[in-house]
């Protein structure tokens, strides 16, 4: 389907219309009916355009289509950063990575992860009485206090990084592909170009390691088991819940599926989006089986398709970059285009939000944090500034406008890790440095500064092509409110306790079950 009805809505319209051994389920004197249940599912590299209900030209997402469809759905939604661990740190946190000290990825031998000083949306909760749980990707250390036990979730299952980040037996689709883990007294493996060394993936289970390497094929059944389990024993257990779930999909590697008649089927991409959408299915029709009227569920992406994979990656629908692409290098992951960031967002919770509506608020994952806080009636951390907002009367229609002015750190592609070189200001979007990321052609567009900035009206121009005039009446009008908006957010921060993540880098620290074994393989059981 074209994209003109996307540009028309955004145009003129502004709102329409395993058993848990580190758990106590004791009750608290908390029940269900006093405090929400809150489920958050956090796609990875998904696409704007791979969501059904953004007018995408293919169907695999029936499950989130019917979620929108019986809930709200946001055109206007922003992850924090453009790139793994920064975004995850500022869904916790309600934080820009310039405060809570995660500017880039941590990695396989990282000995931090996001600092401890830094207070985790899990953490306000346990206190508030909520029985907490986390299952799939987390992304932010995994190295001793920093695994997420220690940051406010009574239960953990998953893979405590990227799934690419290691090696499998069950290495998917991967773009260039990469070898299985070395078995037996087979020599080390000729790496590839982006594949990961010879420690194999590990999957835990609270603080052990269960699997290693993890089987990619079953990994999303069990996290649908796990997840469906967490939310039976937490609404027996008279506590409310946080579940927060870190998909797998849609990083690359992407699992092999069973072979299908479907011509359609054989693509990986199109299958894996397919997969996706059957464990979101099942967690939603859990919470439409034990929680429906008391569980507000939160879905979600980290950032923007990764244009490198090539037919691996998703898509970003309308918003193509056209300035950037003309110069080389991917608009998407890693980049302040909106591409990058702009990311599919979706909001459940039936007799609170509004069924079937589409709201064009400007709005940002940042807000999870200090929404979730105020529908649970807990206080936000004191002591720090949040970069957040409170979406409750958005989320329930009853205000149709969100931020004036989001800020988008840079990503990797250009300038420096986490500096706001990039403002969207209401329908305008200035760039004071530009970069595309690798694209699929192997290309990478070169870090531009400018100055005065380039800025587009998205409002006319969803593609990013072509800037305003410098010279214009509507380009002097703007560059000065920018301006002082940018100048006003450094200042704040600059007045703010902030933090500083350790990224310092051991071996030693490596997840390893039995490290006397090759790629730390565990003994079957």
């Amino acid at each position: 389907m074209a994209w003109l009805s996307l540009k028309v809505l955004l145009a003129g319209l502004s709102f329409l219309g395993c058993l848990y051994p580190l758990v106590d389920f004791s009750f608290s004197g908390e029940t269900r009916g006093q405090k929400p249940n809150f489920v958050i599912i956090l796609a990875d590299d998904m696409g704007w355009g791979d969501l059904g209900a953004n007018w995408a030209d293919t169907k695999d997402t029936a499950n989130l289509d019917k979620m929108a469809a019986e809930g709200m759905r946001f055109v206007d939604f922003h992850a924090a950063a453009s790139t793994c661990s920064p975004s995850r740190a500022a869904l916790l946190t309600g934080r820009l990575g310039l405060r809570n000290g995660v500017t880039h990825n941590f990695a396989v031998t990282s000995v931090g992860g996001l600092p401890l000083n830094e207070t985790t949306l899990a953490e306000v909760l346990r206190g508030a009485g909520y029985v907490t749980g986390m299952i799939g990707k987390w992304h932010l250390g995994h190295h001793g206090p920093h695994h997420p036990n220690f940051r406010g979730f009574d239960y953990y299952f998953g893979v405590p990084y990227s799934h690419d980040m290691g090696c499998t037996d069950t290495p998917g689709y991967n773009h260039p592909p990469c070898p299985a883990c070395p078995r037996g007294d087979r020599p080390s493996r000729n790496l590839e170009r982006d594949c990961y060394s010879d420690v194999a993936l590990p999957l835990y289970e609270n603080l052990n390691i269960v699997e290693q390497p993890v089987n990619l094929s079953a990994l999303a059944q069990k996290y649908a088991e796990k997840a469906t389990q967490f939310i039976q024993q937490s609404s027996t257990s008279g506590r409310p819940f946080l579940l927060y779930v870190g998909l797998a999909h849609m990083h690359v590697p992407l699992a092999g599926t069973p072979p299908s008649a479907d011509p359609r089927d054989q693509r990986p991409y199109s299958a894996g989006l397919r997969e996706m959408d059957r464990l979101v299915g099942r967690i939603k029709d859990t919470v439409d089986l034990l929680g429906k009227n008391n569980t507000f569920l939160w879905f979600t992406g980290d950032n923007g398709p990764w244009a490198q994979k090539c037919e691996l990656a998703g898509s970003v629908g309308p918003f193509t970059g056209s300035w950037q692409a003309r110069r080389e290098g991917s608009p998407a992951k890693q980049t302040t285009w909106e591409g990058g960031h702009r990311v599919p967002a979706l909001a459940y919770w039936p007799g609170r939000v509004p069924v079937n509506v589409t709201s064009a608020a400007l709005l940002s994952v940042l807000d999870v944090f200090p929404t979730v806080l105020a529908l649970a009636g807990a206080p936000l951390p004191r002591g720090r500034r949040f970069d957040g907002l409170d979406i409750t009367q958005v989320l329930f229609g009853q205000a149709q406008t969100g931020h004036r002015v989001l800020f988008h750190p840079n990503s990797g592609a250009a300038g420096e890790d986490g500096a706001l070189q990039t403002v969207r200001l209401e329908r305008y979007k200035a760039f004071y440095v530009t970069g595309g990321a690798r694209a699929c052609d192997g290309s990478v567009g070169p870090a531009r500064h400018h100055e005065p900035p380039l800025i587009f009206d998205l409002e006319a121009d969803l593609a990013e092509a072509a800037p305003l005039d410098a010279g214009g009446a509507e380009h002097r009008a703007v560059q000065p409110k920018v301006a002082a908006a940018l100048a006003g957010v450094l200042a704040d921060i600059a007045r703010d306790r902030v933090s500083r993540a350790d990224y310092s880098q051991d071996p030693s620290v490596r997840p390893c079950c039995d490290p006397r074994r090759p790629a730390c393989r565990c003994r079957a059981a």
